[in-house]
């Protein structure tokens, strides 16, 4: 039930526990991935059970089709970002979802795959665009913004403390030479930031790279109309379940709950892996699930 070989789904006994799949149920899974969530409702809702899953990376949807093909009778693969829920379950004429669960963490293969750009791990151009058929992609956006924006870019979405010192540095550094490879990138971020400001634990890029993904990809703004549309999607009694992984986008789920009068909180403090988990998935210990329920009045 763990998925795809080398993929391990975060969280998945809270997701099945909290989701309660039935036979004859609909499931929406809005970040498919490589099909480790989908491949257990569809597990536990059998044998009616039906799940429609949203993937707008092409190369995870094909490997998620692959590795979902004894399910192919029960899963809807839609190659779309989750933005599009309500157009989608119009045209599948669907009325309403027993329950929804949405991953928000870059998935393994995007972290692996160097060649992506998501990573200073491996020497990649500088891309980070989880749809490939987006235009702007992480080198274009460095060489469009001001130094200005930059610095407001890294410290809301990479919440960087040294911002505009790395701003400064790479607006500097790119009217020298395009900003174009994940190890420069990496590389100019180091040598912006004092070495007395370097974080024990991460590479002092981390934040810088997890900035330029969110704007590359529109993920905050994504995620917002997520959490507008999938409640009036859900029946009464139908649950959503959202991980996330950094506070961003918590408190975004957070408050999206919280104010919205269709959905009941089914506890206040958000879910976390286990030790047993984070020792066996690193990639899990910043995970925090929250759970809501569709009111019935």
């Amino acid at each position: 039930m763990a998925g795809a070989p080398g993929h391990v789904p975060v969280l998945l006994h809270e997701v099945l526990h909290w989701l309660a799949p039935k036979d004859g149920g609909v499931y929406v899974d809005a970040t498919l991935g490589l099909g480790g969530h989908s491949r257990a409702i569809l597990e536990a809702s059998a044998p009616g059970g039906r799940v429609i899953g949203f993937e707008w990376d092409s190369q995870a949807a094909t490997i998620a089709r692959e590795n979902l093909a004894e399910f192919a009778d029960r899963i809807q693969i839609v190659p779309a970002s989750y933005v599009g829920l309500q157009d989608e379950l119009a045209r599948l004429q669907i009325s309403g979802i027993d329950g929804l669960v949405a991953d928000l963490g870059v998935s393994s293969l995007q972290l692996d795959a160097g060649e992506r750009g998501f990573s200073f791990m491996v020497d990649a151009p500088l891309d980070m665009r989880m749809d490939k058929s987006r235009q702007l992609d992480a080198t274009g956006l460095l060489a469009a913004v001001s130094e200005t924006q930059l610095a407001d870019l890294l410290y809301y979405y990479g919440e960087e403390r040294q911002a505009r010192r790395i701003a400064r540095h790479l607006v500097q550094a790119r009217e020298v030479e395009a900003i174009v490879g994940t190890k420069q990138l990496a590389r100019l971020v180091a040598m912006a930031v004092p070495r007395k400001y370097h974080p024990h634990r991460v590479h002092v890029a981390t934040k810088t790279f997890q900035a330029l993904r969110i704007a590359v990809n529109g993920e905050l703004e994504n995620i917002e109309t997520l959490l507008r549309t999938a409640p009036a999607a859900l029946k009464p009694g139908g649950r959503m379940a959202v991980i996330a992984f950094h506070s961003l986008e918590d408190r975004l789920v957070k408050q999206a709950i919280e104010q919205d009068v269709m959905l009941q909180a089914l506890y206040k403090k958000p879910l976390e892996a286990t030790e047993e988990e984070t020792r066996k998935n690193p990639r899990a210990r910043s995970a925090k699930m929250r759970v809501a329920e569709r009111r019935y009045s």
